[in-house]
């Protein structure tokens, strides 16, 4: 099992991430991506990804962070990609739920993480929430650019997966996928590509049922893993293999 998205430099993780680490080895995780969202958290990540083989980074701004973080994040990004193990770009996009800063911010962010993202020729990570419309907009306007794209925490309409579909995007279910109110989502992984599938914790958020309420970590991932598999029809050892393959194939790396 592969975590596709964690933030280990958050609580309360940061402060247990040898035991965070044994937990993972022993319920099965092969590797875990943890998840920049400011300039402080990818400081940390740059020591944390240095504690084990599994553990890989990415660097990038949340949509929330990107008003007290904004710069040219293209620039900063190609300057401090010299690690192996930062892998990806993000967690950037677009969450207009929220009034946390100006839209516009947040829109010409996003822009800068995908310029990154296409020099460097590595996955964007995407965070979406309440912003279906302008994410796709923008999103079309890099179509013919080979932009690899992976949507963070899928909980989208079916019309934005499909849409979605159409860019060669990849999905990553979290531990919603597993709440009892989350049936519309349920229906629309079922439809989306298994070829497409990658699953994450979002840790120390969204811990899975049978976790639920409490601090989320990635040995729970196989919860997720579990849910994904019956909403496909197939076993759980495939299930694994698949989205393992999936997130191998998309960040380039070699299987182990």
């Amino acid at each position: 099992m592969i975590d596709s998205h964690c933030h280990l430099d958050h609580e309360h993780l940061f402060s247990d991430l040898n035991e965070i680490i044994k937990r993972s080895k022993i319920n099965g995780i092969k590797k875990m991506l943890t998840i920049s969202t400011t300039f402080e958290s990818f400081k940390k990540i740059l020591n944390i990804i240095n504690l084990d083989e599994m553990i890989y980074g990415t660097f990038g701004i949340h949509p929330h962070e990107c008003e007290k973080n904004l710069t040219n994040e293209k620039d900063i990004i190609i300057n401090i990609k010299k690690d192996k193990k930062l892998i990806g770009i993000g967690e950037t996009g677009l969450d207009f739920f929220y009034n946390h800063s100006d839209k516009n911010k947040q829109i010409s962010s996003f822009k800068s993480h995908i310029d990154a993202a296409l020099t460097l020729n590595m996955p964007l990570i995407i965070h979406s929430r309440n912003a279906e419309e302008e994410t796709i907009e923008i999103l079309n306007a890099y179509k013919n650019q080979n932009l690899k794209i992976l949507m963070h925490c899928f909980t989208g309409s079916l019309k934005f997966a499909q849409e979605l579909i159409t860019l060669n995007s990849f999905f990553s279910a979290s531990g919603i996928i597993t709440f009892k109110n989350s049936i519309e989502l349920q229906n629309t992984f079922k439809i989306i590509p298994s070829n497409k599938i990658l699953i994450e914790t979002d840790s120390p958020y969204l811990a899975p049922i049978p976790m639920r309420g409490k601090k989320n970590e990635p040995s729970y991932i196989k919860y997720t893993l579990e849910k994904i598999a019956v909403l496909k029809n197939l076993n759980l050892k495939d299930m694994d293999k698949l989205t393992t393959n999936n997130f191998n194939s998309l960040f380039s790396m070699h299987a182990n």
